[in-house]
């Protein structure tokens, strides 16, 4: 009676021990599939000087690339920029057209990082001028409405140097800058100051207008240093 009585005792003790044992695994992390962790989503907006015109390698070169880089991996920074692009609807290369337009949104960014502008200061375009902070306000509204919500900031673009396709400083500096301080205020959004970032240096440019990669390199940690 005494031994039936001990196997009893033994049996209990062994159905308490793995009861308890797979409790204990029903409540410890699950280390070998951890939870994903949602990438920040950067989308640079802008023209040449964005998707990296001059440089022999954009993908690893542009200040988009370079910024990602500097930014690490919780971030997916996208570049969308497009040669001969404008802020200005009525011009020669409305950024409104392009696929860049529709594929920034559809990527449902965290951050928006908008430099354009410098084709804006085509003689040409330039005509329309009084509309630019109107269009400019409704661009930067765009994404502001989308459901993510982004932070979104407008760049001063890089100085010029020489004449471009009728694209003085002067007019970039005395007229352009000055709209692009209209469209801060009324909409709200920091400014990252690329234009002071490279003046001077006319040895970070491929040409007169487009950074080269150490250029580029210094647009990206002035983008950086605003925006982290």
């Amino acid at each position: 009676m005494k031994m039936i009585k001990l196997y009893l005792a033994i049996i209990m003790l062994l159905i308490l021990t793995a009861c308890g044992s797979s409790s204990d695994n029903e409540s410890a992390p699950d280390v070998t599939n951890p939870p994903i962790k949602e990438l920040l989503k950067v989308a640079c907006i802008g023209d040449s000087i964005t998707e990296g015109t001059g440089l022999s390698n954009p993908s690893i070169d542009s200040y988009p690339s370079q910024l990602a880089t500097i930014l690490g991996e919780s971030y997916e920074v996208a570049n969308f920029g497009i040669k001969s692009a404008t802020v200005l609807k009525q011009s020669s290369k409305p950024y409104w057209n392009t696929s860049q337009y529709s594929d920034s949104h559809l990527f449902a960014p965290d951050i928006v990082v908008i430099m354009l502008g410098t084709n804006d200061a085509k003689p040409g375009n330039w005509v329309n001028k009084d509309q630019l902070v109107s269009d400019y306000s409704d661009l930067i509204n765009t994404y502001k409405n989308l459901e993510t919500k982004p932070t979104v900031y407008i760049c001063y673009p890089p100085p010029i140097y020489g004449e471009v396709a009728g694209i003085t400083d002067s007019r970039i500096r005395n007229e352009l800058l000055p709209l692009l301080n209209q469209v801060s205020i009324q909409n709200n959004v920091s400014i990252i100051d690329n234009y002071s970032a490279l003046s001077g240096n006319k040895g970070w440019f491929t040409d007169n207008v487009h950074p080269n990669t150490e250029g580029a390199r210094i647009v990206a940690e002035t983008v950086y240093q605003v925006i982290y």
